[in-house]
């Protein structure tokens, strides 16, 4: 099972594959594209691209010296007619000087690129929301070497695609990012914070009044409120734990290493770490911290005590312990299962 870690400068390349990632997946915003179309938006972040193909070049060439792979990511839900040729421009020309795959969500750029640049594999992006075996074969089909499963899907129907179709690679999210809703299937603006911010956040102000006027009775009043505060606190953790740190330096954020050992035998061939915007420090950190969980399931240690080592290693167990920020809550109930059966395991 490899790392796939995400970089926005040629120097967070070597730290990050020293730490353990073997893969590496990174935006790019070429000037020519900003000439031709007005707009940096050649994917789904403003932030954190690369940019231009100088950039892109030194990338490629450290990974590359380093025995590391790069990804470049066109993950637009859809793009216009008129980017197609320009995104198949850049492909190919990441093709040209050692690109491994193009991560991609847009059916009319997955046709292109399996026309146009055959050399280069296609990742089906999160965002194309695939998540069953159907929905794999389809995309296996139009060319697609790998499937990245889009956040919340469950370790039973990874293990269903990747035992359904062996051939194809599976990459799951272990770490950081969060999104209230399917990223691949939201369609709401995200405002400016004065104006009201994405709506995701909720960030409206507002008060109950009863049906026909005036306050509610109190009961009722106490249950809303205490159901709002219950919500912020999911939002809270499901945006990345506001982007703090463990005492030890590890980020908080959505989190599925407990679940490295079942999506290792599920059949999982890369786990993602999100947030190419964020800073390189929480990057590598990151890396560090999955690389350590991974190092133990290739020596073959049992899956409870590589559970019970990932969940102590930020030393902040209260975090793990609210099950708001697992990617694949179903493990809390099956590690209650192996503490009651350890030999099972």
């Amino acid at each position: 099972m490899q790392i796939t870690a995400p970089i926005s400068t040629p120097a967070e390349v070597e730290p990050l594959v020293r730490a353990g990632a073997r893969e590496l997946y990174c935006g790019v915003v070429p000037p020519d594209w900003i000439q031709r179309f007005n707009t940096s938006g050649v994917n789904r972040r403003l932030f954190g691209n690369l940019n231009g193909y100088a950039d892109l070049e030194r990338v490629v060439e450290k990974a590359s010296a380093l025995d590391a792979e790069v990804f470049l990511v066109l993950n637009a839900q859809q793009y216009g007619e008129q980017h197609l040729d320009a995104l198949t421009e850049i492909a190919a020309r990441f093709r040209s000087i050692g690109g491994k795959a193009a991560i991609v969500a847009d059916l009319s750029l997955i046709a292109s690129l399996a026309a146009n640049v055959p050399e280069l594999d296609i990742h089906v992006s999160s965002v194309a929301t695939c998540r069953n075996v159907e929905s794999a074969r389809f995309f296996a089909s139009l060319g697609a070497k790998r499937i990245v499963l889009p956040r919340d899907v469950t370790v039973a129907e990874i293990s269903a695609i990747a035992t359904a179709l062996p051939d194809l690679n599976i990459e799951a999210f272990v770490l950081n990012d969060g999104c209230v809703f399917e990223e691949g299937t939201c369609h709401t603006v995200h405002l400016p914070m004065n104006k009201g911010g994405p709506i995701c956040i909720d960030n409206y102000q507002f008060q109950y009044e009863a049906t026909g006027g005036g306050k509610p009775q109190e009961r009722a009043l106490r249950r809303l409120e205490q159901n709002d505060l219950d919500y912020k606190r999911w939002l809270w953790y499901r945006f990345g734990n506001g982007f703090s740190l463990a005492p030890n330096g590890y980020p908080w954020g959505p989190c599925g290493i407990c679940a490295m050992p079942a999506m290792h035998a599920a059949g999982v061939h890369s786990v993602k770490i999100a947030g190419r915007e964020g800073a390189s420090e929480r990057k590598i950190k990151s890396v560090e911290l999955v690389a350590q969980v991974l190092r133990r399931i290739e020596a073959g240690e049992a899956e409870h005590e590589i559970r019970e080592f990932a969940a102590g290693l930020r030393d902040a167990p209260a975090h793990c312990a609210s099950g708001y920020m697992c990617y694949y809550p179903e493990m809390r109930s099956r590690a209650t299962d192996l503490e009651a059966t350890p030999a099972a395991a």
